[in-house]
């Protein structure tokens, strides 16, 4: 058991590292997918702004314009703090009276005017020093200045009002806050990663534990039938082997000795049942055995198992009858044998589980569209924990009795398996003491003229 808990402790161990790997991986992508979506997102927003305060600037600027590379005095009135680079214009700069034009009088915006040949002339708004003086013809520029502050501009060319090539004309912002918007960001993602990683981890050990459950079951399972196999194998096989060792320290008599073959032969005969069962349960597994569709008649199926069944029902001093709550025949599409082995199982483990002098009776009826078997009996009855467990391989209630009248555990086991490969539904209602009844139900056959090919 300890060796059993390690294994499936270091089973449950990796499959959560895996599932926090694979959750951990899938995070990070998805935090880095955020991270640019939203500086996508802020990057197309800026280059909105800034176009279309550079845009409104322009287009005003060119109504106004005459000659070429000249400023003309009502172009103060346009750009806040506009200052002639030729001129000293500090006081001017930092003027705080409001212009007709003041798009760009929010802080961090600015403005520059070049003349046709890349001098510049002229500087407004809240421009920063250390910037780099060249003209720079491309539509959009992202730079840095001397102090490693982030910039972004648009470059625009000038005209007159008469159309005539005037200069260029260019505004600006500083990246600061943004820069320290997507900074955050990134602090908000890279401090919530372990977290989420750590709260994966956690959720990885529970679910690697929900997982692990069935297995776990499965393998209790399969050690439970192996031990309980074992346990039914080693039964007659000891009995074999003790009458056969008692026999040889003895002489035995003509009579003595067919006594003792006639036990080997009981042992060796539930032997080879118990082998024949269990291989027939790992055959109907592995849907080795073809299911063969035949019109049943369920009528003569159930009048021949109480004809065979009754001097086994007669040893244990038990009733057995049947009765037919519809006249009419009823017959069913399915393999004939296997839901006569359903039915027999059904009626024998009803009599082993019957004291002398009770009755098992099976009930044969039907509604519209479904033939009903019950087998009903007066026995000890199931208690409601053990109802689930019954159809369970080698599960027994009472393993003495079972054991003395021969029974292995497979019967109902084999009448379940035979009931889900015709995909039927096979229940029992109980109470203690009250007896038991097994109910079988089946799709009716539609027609003769339907069923009558199914017969191979």
């Amino acid at each position: 058991m300890m060796r059993q808990n390690k294994l499936f402790n270091k089973t449950r161990v990796s499959l959560s590292l895996w599932y926090a790997g694979v959750m951990g991986l899938i995070l990070s992508l998805l935090g880095m997918g955020v991270y640019k979506a939203i500086s996508h997102a802020h990057w197309v927003a800026l280059d909105n702004e800034l176009e279309s305060v550079a845009g409104t600037l322009h287009d005003s600027l060119e109504l106004k314009l005459k000659q070429p590379g000249q400023i003309e005095p009502i172009i103060k009135k346009l750009l806040p703090n506009l200052c002639l680079v030729e001129t000293s214009c500090i006081s001017e700069r930092f003027n705080s009276q409001r212009h007709i034009l003041s798009a760009i009088d929010r802080g961090n915006y600015y403005a520059r005017l070049y003349d046709m040949s890349g001098r510049l002339i002229a500087i407004a708004g809240d421009y920063p020093e250390g910037l780099p003086q060249a003209l720079n013809k491309k539509p959009w520029q992202t730079f840095k200045d001397g102090t490693g502050n982030i910039y972004h501009q648009i470059s625009l060319s000038l005209h007159t009002q008469t159309r005539e090539d005037w200069g260029y004309f260019q505004v600006g912002r500083s990246l600061a806050d943004f820069e320290d918007y997507l900074g955050r960001v990134k602090l908000v993602l890279l401090l919530g990663l372990p977290i989420s990683l750590i709260l994966v981890a956690v959720a990885s050990w529970w679910l690697a534990g929900l997982a692990m459950q069935p297995i776990y079951r499965s393998y209790q399972q399969i050690e439970q039938f192996t031990a309980d196999a074992a346990h039914e194998l080693r039964t007659p096989l000891a009995a074999t082997q003790a009458t056969v060792e008692s026999s040889l320290l003895v002489d035995l008599d003509k009579q003595e000795t067919k006594d003792i073959l006639t036990t080997i032969k009981q042992e060796n005969k539930r032997l080879i049942q118990l082998v024949a069962d269990l291989l027939w349960l790992a055959r109907m597994d592995r849907k080795a055995i073809p299911l063969r569709q035949q019109l049943c008649c369920l009528n003569d199926l159930v009048d021949d198992l109480v004809e065979e069944l009754e001097p086994l029902a007669i040893a244990n001093q038990i009733t057995l009858t049947s009765e037919f709550r519809v006249k009419k025949s009823i017959n069913v599409s399915g393999d004939c044998d296997q839901l006569y082995r359903l039915v027999y199982n059904l009626i024998v483990n009803a009599i082993q589980y019957t004291p002398s002098e009770g009755r098992v009776t099976v009930i044969l009826e039907r509604d519209a569209s479904h033939a009903l078997i019950q087998v009903k009996d007066t026995g000890i009855g199931i208690a409601p924990e053990h109802q689930k467990k019954i159809f369970d391989r080698f599960y027994r209630i009472q393993d003495d009795r079972s054991r003395s009248t021969g029974g292995s555990g497979l019967g109902l086991a084999i009448a379940q398996s035979i009931a889900r490969s015709h995909s039927c539904k096979l229940s029992v209602r109980s109470e203690l003491g009250q007896g038991s009844t097994f109910i079988f139900q089946l799709p009716l056959a539609s027609n003769l003229r339907d069923t009558k090919s199914l017969i191979p």
